[in-house]
C-alpha cells in the first residue's frame, strides 16, 4: 500500500464548529478494480477530504483569498459562491478576497486590487457563466506575489484552474514556507477536458457534454435537410477526446469521431475520406465530431506557445472541412458541408445541475482542508469519494480516452466507424 500523505502546516489546536469530522485516517483507494478481489501491493490510498475536528487556523483571524485562472469554463462562479459560504457561514471567517484577473492579480502593479466577497456580493453568481473575479494565463513573479500575499495577511489560498494553475499554487506555497509565513494553498482542478489525473470528473465537464449534445442535434438536422449533407463540429479536447467521446455516444447521432488518442489517414482505401465518402452515397449525409487535438500530425507540429507555456494547435476543424470539400470536387460529387465551432459558446455557459452539485461539494472540501491546515494538495473527486491528492501527483501527467475501454467501445458501436482509419 502507498499512501500519499499531504503537507500540514503544522499541529491543529483550534476546535472546529463544524458538528461532523472526518479522520485522517480514512483511505480510499486510487483503483477499484482488484484482480480477484486481491488489492496489489503498490495500490495508491488517498486521505478522504472533509471537516477535521481540529483547526489550525483560528477562524476569526483568518484571511483567505481566492483565484480563478486559465480559459473560461462552466461552474467557476458556482465554486467561488460555495467556498466563500462555507467560510463565512461554516467557520466564521471574516475576511475573504477575491483576486482579479489570475494570477497577475496577486501583483500590484499589473491588475485591480482584489474584491472583498461577502455572501451579498456571491449570493446570484452561479446563475452566471465565466467568473465574477476575471482570468487570465500565464504565471506570476513568486516573489512579488507572496510579497502582496503575507501584506494583506492572506492565511489560506483558493487556487482554481489547471496544470500550470496548481504548480503555481505550490511555488508560493513554497515560497512563503522559505519565509515562515504559513499560508494553506488548496487546489480546485479545473479543466473542462476531463483530462486530470487521479480525478474521475472535473467541474464543467458535464455541462460541456450537455451543450455539445445540443450542438450535435442542430449539425445532424442541418446535414439531414440538405442531399448530400456533411456536418462537422469541432469540440474541445488538447490532449484528450473526452468531451468528444461522451457527446457522441450520448447524441447517437455522431457517424465519425476523432480524437488526440486515435490518429487516423485521411487518404487510402481505408482511410477518412473513403470512409466519409461511402458513408454519405449510402446515407446522404454524415456528422464528423473531431476534438481539437486530433490529427495534429496532420498540420505540421506548431512552434508558437500561448500565455501558459502550451504550444498552440492548429485547425484541425477547418483543415477537415478544407479536405472533405477538395476530396467531394474532385471526384465530382456535390456535397454541402456545415461548419460548427462552440467552443466559446459552451466554455461560458452557467453550470449545470450536475456540475452545479459537484462544484458546491468541492468548494467546500476545499475550505475543510485549508482551515486543519493542509496544504500543497487539490480537491480531488473519485471513484464517488472526494479525497486530497498532493499537487504534484497531478501535474505529473493527464488522464487519457482509454481505446480499449467501455466509453471508446460505445462510441465505435454507435457510429459504426472503424476502430482505425488507414
Amino acid at each position: 500500500m502507498k499512501l500519499k500523505t499531504i503537507n500540514t502546516l503544522g499541529q491543529p489546536r483550534y476546535d472546529s464548529p463544524i458538528s461532523y469530522f472526518v479522520a485522517d485516517d480514512i483511505l480510499i483507494p486510487a483503483d477499484v478494480a482488484w484482480t480477484n478481489g486481491i488489492a496489489p501491493e503498490d495500490l495508491i490510498f488517498f486521505e478522504q477530504a472533509g471537516p477535521r475536528q481540529k483547526l489550525f487556523f483560528e477562524p476569526a483571524k483568518t484571511r483567505a483569498a481566492i483565484v480563478t485562472c486559465g480559459g473560461l469554463c462552466p461552474g467557476l462562479n458556482n465554486v467561488i459562491r460555495s467556498v466563500t459560504r462555507e467560510l463565512i457561514r461554516g467557520y466564521g471567517v471574516q475576511a475573504v478576497l477575491g483576486i482579479r484577473g489570475g494570477y497577475r492579480g496577486l501583483d500590484p502593479n499589473r491588475s485591480q486590487p482584489p474584491v472583498e466577497l461577502t455572501e451579498e456580493i456571491v449570493e446570484d453568481i452561479h446563475r452566471e457563466g465565466g467568473t465574477m473575479l476575471g482570468t487570465s494565463r500565464g504565471p506570476v513573479d513568486t516573489a512579488i506575489a507572496v510579497d502582496f500575499l503575507v501584506s494583506q495577511n492572506i492565511n489560506l489560498l483558493f487556487t482554481v484552474g489547471g496544470d500550470g494553475t496548481q504548480r503555481g499554487g505550490n511555488a508560493l506555497f513554497e515560497e512563503a514556507r522559505k519565509r515562515g509565513h504559513a499560508i494553506a494553498v488548496v487546489g480546485i482542478p479545473k479543466t473542462i477536458d476531463n483530462d486530470v489525473q487521479y480525478v474521475t470528473r472535473t467541474f464543467g465537464y458535464g455541462t460541456a457534454v450537455e451543450e455539445a449534445v445540443r450542438i450535435i442535434t442542430s449539425a445532424h438536422t442541418e446535414a439531414r435537410s440538405v442531399d448530400n449533407g456533411v456536418a462537422v463540429v469541432r469540440l474541445m479536447g488538447r490532449h484528450a477526446g473526452f468531451i468528444a467521446v461522451a457527446a457522441a455516444a450520448a447524441s447517437q447521432d455522431v457517424n465519425f469521431c476523432l480524437i488526440p488518442e486515435a490518429p487516423f489517414k485521411l487518404g487510402g482505401d481505408r482511410g477518412l475520406l473513403a470512409a466519409l465518402e461511402q458513408r454519405v452515397k449510402n446515407k446522404n449525409h454524415a456528422v464528423v465530431v473531431v476534438a481539437e487535438g486530433a490529427g495534429q500530425d496532420l498540420l505540421g507540429a506548431s512552434e508558437e506557445k500561448d500565455a501558459s507555456g502550451n504550444a498552440k494547435l492548429q485547425d484541425i476543424g477547418l483543415f477537415l472541412k478544407d479536405q472533405f470539400n477538395a476530396h467531394f470536387q474532385a471526384r465530382g460529387i456535390d456535397m454541402t458541408l456545415r461548419y460548427f465551432d462552440p467552443s466559446y459558446q459552451i466554455r461560458g455557459r452557467p453550470a449545470n445541475t450536475e456540475d452545479g452539485l459537484l462544484c458546491d461539494r468541492m468548494g467546500r472540501h476545499a475550505v475543510h482542508a485549508a482551515m486543519a491546515g493542509k496544504t500543497g494538495l487539490v480537491i480531488s473527486y473519485l471513484n464517488g469519494q472526494f479525497v486530497h491528492v498532493p499537487i504534484d501527483m497531478i501535474v505529473s501527467g493527464g488522464k487519457r480516452v482509454n481505446l480499449e475501454g467501455e466509453l471508446w467501445r460505445a462510441v465505435l458501436s454507435s457510429t459504426g466507424q472503424p476502430a482505425r482509419f488507414g
